[in-house]
C-alpha cells in the first residue's frame, strides 16, 4: 500500500525538512497515527510530491519529516474539464469526490435549467464545499493535482467553455441517456482537451442539448444503464483513462 499523502504549502527537495501541521498534521498524527520512521508523501496539489520519513512528533497536530525523494508530475493529457449541473443534497459533494478520484482536472458547477438545487445567494458556500471535497478526494487517491473548481456557471458561460474547447481541437461530450454515439467512438486520444457536460437529476432540456451540439458538442451515451448525475462524470473519466494515455504510469 502506498504511503498516505498530506498537503503542505511548500514541498521540500531531497534532504529538506517539512513540518506537517494544523488539520493535515492532526490527521497524520491522531487519525493515521504515523510514528517516527514511518513513510508519508507530502504534496502541494500542484504537481510536486516528496517521499518523506517522519523524524519527530511534536504534538497531536504537528510532525516533522525529511524528504528522501522528490517528483514533479505533469497533468495528464488530454486534460478533462467536467461541467457538472448542480446535484441536490449530499450528492453535490459526492459528484466532486468521484470525479476527482477518477481524474478530473477542472470541475465547473453549472446552474442548468432543470437543476433542483439552487445556489442563488450562496454560491461562495457551495464552491467552498466543492473545493474541500476535491482536496480530500485528491489526497485520498494520492493525486498530485487538486482539480480546479470553477465559479458557478450559467448556461451562457457553459456555451463559452464548450466553444473554446471545440475551437482548440478538443472534444466536447454531452453525457445523455438518449445519446446516439458511444463515448469510445469520439477522437479522444488525439484531442487537445476534453469537456464532459453532465446534466442534473431532471436531465438536460432539449434547448440546452441543441445549443451545445450546435457549438460542436456530441451527445454521447456511456452504456445501457441510466447513471445518477453524481456518478456519470466518474464513469466517463474511467473510460477516458483507458481510451487515452491519461492513466499510463
Amino acid at each position: 500500500m502506498s504511503p498516505p499523502l498530506f498537503w503542505v504549502d511548500e514541498v521540500p527537495r531531497v534532504g529538506g525538512e517539512v513540518v506537517v501541521a494544523g488539520n493535515e498534521g492532526r490527521h497524520a498524527v491522531t487519525v493515521t497515527r504515523l510514528g517516527v520512521g514511518e513513510q508519508l508523501l507530502v504534496g502541494d496539489g500542484r504537481g510536486s510530491v516528496a517521499d518523506c520519513a517522519v523524524e519527530a512528533i511534536r504534538s497531536k497536530d504537528t510532525l516533522v519529516a525529511r524528504a528522501h525523494g522528490y517528483t514533479f508530475i505533469d497533468r495528464p493529457r488530454p486534460t478533462v474539464t467536467v461541467i457538472q449541473a448542480l446535484p441536490k443534497g449530499e450528492r453535490s459533494e459526492l459528484a466532486v469526490d468521484l470525479a476527482t478520484e477518477a481524474g478530473a482536472d477542472r470541475i465547473v458547477p453549472w446552474q442548468s435549467a432543470r437543476c433542483v438545487a439552487r445556489w442563488t445567494g450562496k454560491a461562495d458556500k457551495g464552491i467552498a464545499k466543492w473545493k474541500a471535497a476535491a482536496s480530500a478526494a485528491a489526497k485520498q487517491s494520492r493525486r498530485p493535482w487538486i482539480p480546479d473548481i470553477g465559479e458557478l456557471a450559467t448556461t451562457t458561460d457553459v456555451r463559452a467553455i464548450c466553444a473554446e474547447v471545440a475551437a482548440d481541437d478538443g472534444v466536447v461530450a454531452v453525457l445523455h441517456e438518449d445519446g446516439a454515439v458511444p463515448l469510445r467512438s469520439l477522437p479522444l486520444a488525439g484531442a487537445s482537451q476534453i469537456a464532459l457536460v453532465v446534466g442534473p437529476e431532471g436531465g438536460l432540456d432539449d434547448a440546452e442539448i441543441a445549443d451545445l451540439t450546435a457549438l460542436g458538442a456530441t451527445s454521447v451515451v456511456l452504456g445501457p444503464q441510466v447513471l445518477r448525475t453524481s456518478a456519470a462524470a466518474a464513469v466517463a473519466l474511467g473510460a477516458i483513462g483507458v481510451l487515452t494515455d491519461r492513466w499510463e504510469r
